[in-house]
């Protein structure tokens, strides 16, 4: 029997210019005392993490700054930040403070506060052991900084686990933040790389929960096997083709001049608008293929993000394989695929299979996107691994639009190489 139902989850959201100041007065309206602030030493430094924890105090509660996430963080990097949290509480709330690596974290240290084992024994399978929380976890309020991730909005929190150079994650629904607190006045500093990297995984949320399996073409489900991504739905929809028009017209303008305000503004509503969208729907083939890319560089680290480890930003590693993917998708649903592309670009012409890969790579080439996996430091010779990586993310490949088996990925990644 083919499913009937689709199920919708969202934070409560408090979403505009100013809406940051006002955190203290909603964290007392969910009884908290003693809260953790979560972030990472460059959102630090900027002072904003401190303002946050002041304003609690307008409010009677007690604020505890953790400073050390890691920007792109690690099942290890998680840890050390639980044990830290585990040392300095109890609390009654989680805050985060940053881009997706400091929601992340704050999903990870929330869910190791309050129930019992190992990080591992949390993460999707077969990477890890699947388990679902078995206890509740505390109210988590989610202060984005960068637009892209939509880590405020979704039920996943995403990771490299070192000991096998992969990138996965956890995702249950008592992950979701309970409340959005999304200002867009916090993201004017992005630079231009890293509003790049972060626009495109905006765009590749949108674009893969609007062309993921349709939530019917499922067999029906019992209520207690129902999971966070159920495949493209009426709902979901609606907001993935907004962020994608939002996107036509700030996209270019937000990485080219990070100071206009009205680029910086529909950007951060079209992270929030797609962070709604695949939240619900999922996500499929870039995003499985982005980890592996993430999760096996050695020689490429990008302009604009600190340090100088080896790393492919998150959303870089997704765009990557992006136009290969929905070139290999298109035959499962051509109409949305087109629709996808001149939402993106109203005066795009064609209705074959790569009219939406040549959007996707115009606007990489834009913003200054690498030229395919090679760019980042991969060869041909590199293919099988990737390939072994991206069919570990079997919660992901589900939701592609059609069956994708390792051959299928080979010739994704090996037309990946160059786009252009």
């Amino acid at each position: 029997m083919s499913e009937t139902v689709f199920t919708y989850g969202a934070p409560a959201l408090k979403f505009g210019a100013g809406a940051s100041a006002e955190i203290g007065y909603d964290l007392a309206q969910l009884g908290s005392k003693r809260a953790l602030v979560v972030t990472d030493p460059g959102m630090a430094a900027t002072g904003l993490p401190q303002r946050v924890a002041e304003q609690m105090s307008q409010f009677a509660i007690e604020a505890v700054l953790y400073d050390q996430v890691s920007i792109e963080p690690t099942d290890e990097s998680m840890r050390s930040a639980a044990e830290w949290a585990r040392s300095a509480g109890p609390f009654d709330a989680v805050v985060a403070v940053g881009g997706g690596s400091s929601i992340d974290t704050a999903k990870a240290v929330n869910l190791l506060l309050t129930n019992p084992g190992d990080l591992l024994d949390y993460v999707n399978a077969p990477i890890g052991g699947g388990k679902a929380p078995s206890l509740p976890l505390l109210p988590l309020v989610a202060v984005p900084t960068t637009t892209g991730t939509g880590a405020e909005s979704t039920t996943v929190c995403v990771m490299d686990v070192l000991s096998l150079k992969v990138k996965t994650g956890i995702s249950h629904a008592r992950l979701r933040p309970v409340l959005a607190v999304v200002d867009p006045e916090l993201t004017i500093t992005q630079p231009p790389m890293v509003t790049a990297s972060a626009g495109m995984d905006i765009l590749c949320h949108a674009l893969e929960s609007y062309t993921a399996r349709p939530y019917s073409s499922y067999e029906r489900r019992t209520a207690a096997q129902r999971v966070p991504y159920c495949g493209s739905n009426p709902i979901s929809d609606v907001w993935s083709e907004k962020a994608m028009s939002l996107l036509s017209t700030a996209f270019r303008t937000a990485v080219r001049d990070g100071s206009d305000v009205l680029a910086r503004g529909e950007m951060t509503m079209a992270a929030t608008f797609a962070g709604l969208g695949f939240g619900n729907a999922g996500v499929h083939i870039p995003h499985a293929n982005a980890y592996p890319i993430a999760g096996r560089v050695t020689g490429f680290h990008p302009a604009d993000y600190p340090g100088d480890d080896p790393m492919v930003p998150h959303g870089m590693s997704v765009s990557l394989t992006a136009p290969e993917a929905f070139r290999f998708t298109f035959s499962a649903s051509p109409q949305r695929h087109l629709r996808a592309a001149r939402l993106l670009d109203p005066s795009v012409t064609g209705d074959d299979e790569s009219v939406l890969p040549a959007v996707l790579t115009a606007l990489m080439r834009d913003i200054g996107i690498p030229n395919g996996i090679d760019a980042v430091g991969f060869a041909e010779a590199d293919i099988d691994l990737l390939v072994e990586g991206s069919l570990k993310q079997q919660r992901l490949l589900a939701i592609a639009p059609k069956p994708v088996e390792a051959e299928d990925l080979a010739g994704i990644f090996t037309r990946s190489l160059a786009l252009w």
